[in-house]
C-alpha cells in the first residue's frame, strides 16, 4: 500500500534507520532541513524532517522508480495521536492528520514508536 495524504489509512508502518531512506531523499531536502524519524512499509517509506513530512512510494517491479510527496507542517489544520494502551500484546500506535486542504491521513505505526515526540514535533510546527 502506498504511502499517500490522499488515502483513509496506511498500516504497519515500522521504524527504520534514517540511513536508509538518507540517499533518498538528500536532493529534496532544504538547507536547515535535517531527517527525524523514518519509517516503512513493505516497499514504501514515511520520513519526518524538521519541517515536513515526505512520503516516498516505491513502483514498479524493481522499485528503481519513486514517486516523492511532500506536506509541510504547515498545511496541518489539527491532528490526533492515539498511544498504545498498557496491557496491549501489540504495541502500536495511529496518527490522524487533518490538512488544511481536507485531506486526512492515517497512520498506523508498529513496535516500538514515540508517538509523543512526532506529536510534540508536529505542534511545533503547527502552533507557530
Amino acid at each position: 500500500m502506498a504511502v499517500d495524504f490522499n488515502l483513509s489509512g496506511v498500516f504497519n508502518l515500522k521504524p527504520i534507520s534514517l540511513d536508509a531512506v538518507r540517499s533518498d531523499v538528500n536532493g529534496l531536502l532544504i538547507n536547515g532541513e535535517t531527517p527525524v524519524l523514518a519509517f516503512q512499509t513493505m516497499r514504501d517509506q514515511l520520513l519526518f524532517t524538521n519541517m515536513r513530512i515526505i512520503s516516498i512510494d516505491v513502483q514498479g517491479i524493481t522499485g528503481k522508480r519513486k514517486s516523492y510527496t511532500s506536506m509541510p507542517y504547515s498545511k496541518i489544520q489539527y491532528f490526533a495521536v492515539q498511544a498504545p494502551g498498557f496491557a496491549e500484546l501489540i504495541s502500536n500506535a495511529e496518527l490522524y492528520l487533518m490538512f488544511n486542504n481536507g485531506k486526512v491521513a492515517t497512520y498506523n505505526f508498529q513496535g516500538a514508536v514515540d508517538i509523543g515526540l512526532i506529536g510534540r514535533m508536529i505542534s511545533e510546527y503547527v502552533l507557530k
